[in-house]
């Protein structure tokens, strides 16, 4: 319950007692608590959007099956799914202000997005915000969830949709260019070398036919991970047990979130297509799908093992492309930028470190 207060604030009241909360703010109590608790971070530290989006995915089509249960009003669901819809749209990203440092059940940013969901749903309903909420973001916006299967299942589904319409896309696409040039250059002899000595000859179209095979293996290994990342832990509420959970709701939800996922990324990415279609479905064992994350994990070595092929490919570009008149120069590189500030006529590329920093962030 909440009271508007002046001064841009409004007391909400919950069962730990009051806080203050931004008045213009969808989020409630729980949110502004964690807040104060977790007060650790950087701007670097926020929860990323996609978890955010993805969490409200499942709230909508979550808000659909109980009403085909009968365990809520029409009104209400079309409400919570209007209020979804805005949010993984991104109308509503500064109501998101949770870090990443929290419990480790995700419990602060499930409750964020119920209650977000939940304020604004109610305002849909009256047409107007109002202290008292109809929608409440329990017993409506998180029916038949917890925090406990609900936040595994957006780690899984944020990731595999990212790894499958992005990430997968975006390395296919250095490796077609990679193949483009090592088809252009198969004739052009140059000399091969072992421990930066010269060894023997070597055309520049057999090199990189190295670089393509290395990242192909790689992308292979990161799109046979993904079918395990599908496996979702939702129905498993509180502790895998699937209490307060009606039989089925596993099943049915990620039958419509393949539906949903599907069409809402062919919207956004309009000239990709996914390297595999993503079928969601619920964990055989909802106990381990809780307790640990091992698909994750697994999918994890799959990058790391990407970021190692790509920064050799960075080093190497880096060291043949050195000169022009004192290094190797065997490779030219487009000049990005001027490279320094005293140094007339010196220039640099920024690629190959720009990729070496990225693959730190990731390997790391």
């Amino acid at each position: 319950m909440s009271e508007p207060q002046s001064g841009g604030l409004r007391l909400v009241v919950d069962s730990l007692g009051s806080v203050m909360v931004p008045a213009e703010r969808y989020y409630g109590a729980q949110t502004a608590r964690s807040l104060q608790n977790f007060n650790i971070h950087t701007k670097l530290d926020k929860m990323p959007l996609q978890i955010i989006y993805s969490l409200a995915m499942i709230k909508e089509v979550a808000a659909c099956i109980n009403f085909k249960l009968g365990r809520m009003s029409s009104e209400i669901s079309e409400a919570i799914v209007k209020a979804c819809r805005e949010v993984y749209h991104g109308q509503h990203d500064c109501e998101f202000p949770l870090v990443i440092w929290q419990t480790g059940s995700g419990t602060q940013t499930n409750m964020n997005v119920n209650e977000v969901v939940s304020s604004r749903a109610s305002e849909l309903i009256e047409g107007f915000r109002n202290s008292s909420l109809i929608v409440h973001p329990n017993d409506h916006v998180n029916l038949g969830q917890s925090s406990n299967d609900i936040f595994p299942t957006a780690m899984n589904l944020s990731i595999a949709m990212e790894t499958a319409w992005k990430v997968v896309p975006s390395l296919n696409h250095l490796i077609d260019s990679l193949k483009h040039k090592m088809h252009e250059f198969m004739n052009v002899i140059k000399i091969g070398r072992t421990h930066m000595q010269d060894a023997v000859p070597m055309s520049v179209g057999q090199e990189l036919s190295g670089y393509v095979s290395q990242l192909q293996q790689a992308v292979n290994s990161i799109i046979s991970q993904l079918p395990a990342i599908c496996y979702l832990a939702v129905g498993g509420t509180a502790v895998g047990t699937g209490l307060n959970c009606c039989k089925g709701f596993d099943k049915e939800l990620c039958v419509s979130l393949t539906e949903l996922t599907s069409r809402f990324y062919k919207t956004i990415y309009k000239e990709s297509s996914p390297v595999i279609d993503l079928i969601f479905k619920p964990a055989e064992n909802k106990f381990a799908a809780l307790a640990g994350h091992d698909a994750l994990l697994q999918l994890s070595g799959c990058f790391n093992t990407t970021a190692t092929a790509l920064m050799r490919l960075s080093n190497d570009f880096c060291l043949l492309s050195s000169g022009p008149n004192c290094g190797l120069s065997e490779f030219i590189l487009p000049a990005n930028e001027p490279g320094s500030s005293i140094m007339p006529g010196n220039w640099d590329q920024f690629s190959c470190p720009m990729v070496f920093i990225i693959i730190v962030s990731i390997a790391t």
